[in-house]
């Protein structure tokens, strides 16, 4: 505990006297300090027991007694040691009574007991409050170690820390999800500290912040974890008052033990990432039997059941906002199709690479909210960089399949508000780094032996998410889709204006209505009655038109590849644009 006033009055060989202040006597003590300056404020810091004889004061004036009491009070000056029968052989009753107002303890100091005493055993008091403190410190440590060491880990090392602080501790993962929290209600008062954690996070480590909970009780301490450009985790700790000596040790030591076991955490990730790679190599190459025994108990489980394929990408922020606006749209209209099928070749490298810089935070945060919710669950999923992507095999139905959705949700989300941002002519998010898109395919459930099928289908959601603006694309919905919202490609409408220019220009000079005709006998497949009947004239005027068709084109309709491609090319013309 600190030295107060009330230990040097309780001090046997000092014989203080309390002459006023007598119910403020438990302040801590940080010093004692003799000077006899008419202003002493200047070189004081606060929590001083001046001692004084008043040789330059006149301590009979009670209006230069008031101003001087008053203003080393101000200072935060805790008490005054006033030297009996040196200068005074009486303390002046102007200096009683100014300590009284200004409600600052005075003491009595009697002749026989030098300043130098008071020093010095102030001195002892705080050397001895150090030692008591460094040494709890030390025994902390040594407790946090081997909980860190435990079968329990992380968990026993914050129920420890908790218990020295008196307080609560809690533990983010890189995501910013609660990990582990002590005592067990703790965990839903860190979990409303999500943003405070978040924008920690964004400060490269290490890094900290003091915030208050939302009930306003606690002070939170925030601590990052990591060595890197990233924080890999974040440590709270609430307390009911600032740390003290002895508990700043125990948050140091608990920073710097959870720092070592998420640095060793990250090497034996990586180590599991060109694992997963190789696992993955094995599996497109159609050896799933040699990719479980790579796998082991690390994969194994995960190769056993039905798992989902996913490739993501990252959107540049001017990409995710031009193309925000489909991304809304592409929820209701149909879902789109397509039949180029994407390379299943093997990822370029057996060991993991890093993603270009500009899509590297956004991956690597798909990837800590992925693996961060199977770790919580138990679950297995395999992750592995891949040049400018992400390849990870997911649980058909599983925690990181969820995280997945519920990330890239998110990113659409971002991606929308950035493109309302700027529709108003704001760049307040811009200017932020905000706005950075992702795209991901995800594949139908697999099975180990169909693991190319379902890369592939990835690849292929992943076309179609790039092409709409949409943040996830599931290959259901391509397969359960329509070959119609293609066309709304701008290479297509391209193809389908130059086929229909020369028919348009003839319908323009009022010779005819060739393209109209045209549409309503490809509706009818042919029909000349039905065709002729809805456009509201006879069928050997629609048999002229047709034959215009086919002069001005230099195309047969018999042909049924003309056929199609004009159908197309008259769908595509006439469908609503996505931009």
């Amino acid at each position: 505990m600190p030295h107060t006033l009330a230990s040097l009055v309780n001090h046997t060989a000092l014989k203080l006297i309390v002459l006023a202040g007598g119910d403020r006597l438990d302040v801590p003590v940080r010093w004692a300090h003799a000077s006899e300056l008419i202003d002493p404020v200047p070189y004081m810091e606060g929590g001083e027991l001046l001692l004084i004889t008043a040789l330059k004061l006149d301590a009979e004036d009670p209006e230069a007694t008031r101003r001087y009491v008053r203003r080393v009070a101000e200072a935060g000056v805790v008490g005054l040691g006033f030297a009996v029968g040196v200068n005074y052989e009486e303390v002046p009753s102007a200096l009683v009574e100014a300590a009284r107002e200004a409600d600052l303890p005075l003491l009595g100091v009697p002749r026989r007991t030098p300043f130098i005493a008071i020093s010095k055993a102030v001195s002892a008091a705080v050397a001895a409050d150090q030692y008591r403190a460094v040494t709890a410190g030390f025994e902390a440590q040594r407790e946090l170690t081997r909980a860190a060491l435990g079968a329990e880990g992380p968990a026993e090392l914050l129920a420890r820390l908790a218990a020295h602080l008196d307080g609560w501790a809690a533990l983010y993962d890189a995501s910013g999800a609660v990990v582990a929290a002590a005592p067990d209600w703790a965990a839903r008062r860190a979990a409303r500290l999500s943003d405070d954690v978040a924008r920690l996070r964004e400060r490269p480590a290490p890094a900290s912040s003091v915030v208050s909970d939302a009930d306003g009780d606690d002070r939170v301490e925030l601590q990052s974890l990591g060595t890197g450009r990233r924080a890999r985790g974040v440590l709270a700790v609430g307390t009911g008052a600032p740390l003290g000596t002895a508990e700043r040790y125990a948050v140091h030591s608990a920073v710097a033990l959870l720092t070592l076991t998420t640095e060793r955490s990250r090497v034996l990730q990586e180590a599991e990432q060109r694992l997963g790679a190789a696992v993955l190599k094995m599996l497109l190459a159609g050896e799933p039997e040699h990719a479980r025994a790579v796998a082991g108990r690390l994969y194994g489980g995960l190769l056993e059941a039905p798992f989902r394929v996913a490739v993501a990408e990252h959107v540049a922020a001017e990409n995710a906002s031009t193309t925000s606006s489909k991304a809304s749209e592409g929820r209701t209209a149909p879902t789109e199709s397509t039949s180029s099928v994407p390379s299943t070749s093997v990822p370029s490298s057996g060991a993991p690479t890093a993603p270009p810089s500009s899509g590297a935070a956004v991956l690597d945060a798909l990837a800590d909210a992925m693996e961060s919710a199977a770790a919580r669950t138990g679950e297995a999923v395999l992750t592995v960089p891949d040049g400018g992507r992400l390849i990870a095999l997911l649980a058909d139905g599983g925690a990181a399949a969820a995280a997945c959705a519920a990330y890239a949700a998110e990113a659409e989300a971002e991606a929308r508000l950035e493109a309302s941002s700027r529709a108003r002519g704001r760049s307040e998010r811009a200017e932020a780094g905000r706005g950075e898109g992702l795209a991901v395919g995800l594949s139908a459930p697999a099975t180990a032996m169909a693991a190319a099928t379902a890369y592939g289908q990835a690849g292929q959601a992943l076309s179609v998410a790039r092409r709409r603006g949409r943040a996830l694309v599931e290959h259901e919905e391509v397969a359960a889709g329509s070959v119609l919202p293609l066309l709304a490609d701008d290479a297509v409408r391209a193809f389908a204006d130059g086929l229909l220019r020369a028919l348009r220009e003839h319908d323009a000079t009022g010779r005819g209505d060739l393209v109209a005709s045209l549409r309503a006998w490809l509706n009818r497949h042919g029909q000349w009655d039905a065709a002729a009947a809805d456009l509201g004239v006879h069928r050997h005027t629609l048999r002229y038109r047709m034959r215009r068709v086919e002069e001005i084109l230099g195309r047969s309709l018999d042909d049924a590849d003309v056929r199609m491609e004009l159908w197309l090319a008259l769908k595509a013309t006439s469908a609503p644009t996505q931009e």
